[in-house]
């Protein structure tokens, strides 16, 4: 069967501010953060790899329930979109086949984690 990619988007607001950095970021402010969830898996016989469904529902679960309209430096420590990803990757990797998240804090300021 053919291994493919598939990508998923989710997205949640969240306030933060950065504890070991001197400059704007250092002040209470949010982001309406996206997510991007890619992974990698064989296609089945039902011609689905993962069902784009379940993959969301996964993030729901393990991801965004937790961080969705909170206050990220409640639950990781100095919540920079590098800390933000690795901390993802770690809620979801026991579940899905990642290969790569990808952590939109702005329009233009994203980070790529790929577990390494």
């Amino acid at each position: 069967m053919p291994i493919v990619k598939l990508n998923c988007v989710v997205t949640f607001a969240a306030s933060h501010f950065l504890t070991k950095y001197k400059g704007k970021c250092e002040n209470l402010h949010g982001h309406n953060y996206k997510l991007i969830i890619t992974i990698e898996d064989t296609v089945k016989e039902n011609g689905m790899a993962v069902d784009f469904k379940d993959i969301k529902q996964i993030a729901e679960d393990k991801v965004l329930k937790i961080v969705d309209h909170r206050h990220l430096n409640d639950i990781i420590d100095n919540p920079s979109a590098e800390n933000l990803a690795v901390w993802v990757w770690d809620k979801l990797k026991d579940d899905l086949p990642l290969i790569k998240l990808t952590v939109f804090e702005t329009e233009d300021y994203y980070c790529e984690y790929e577990g390494k």
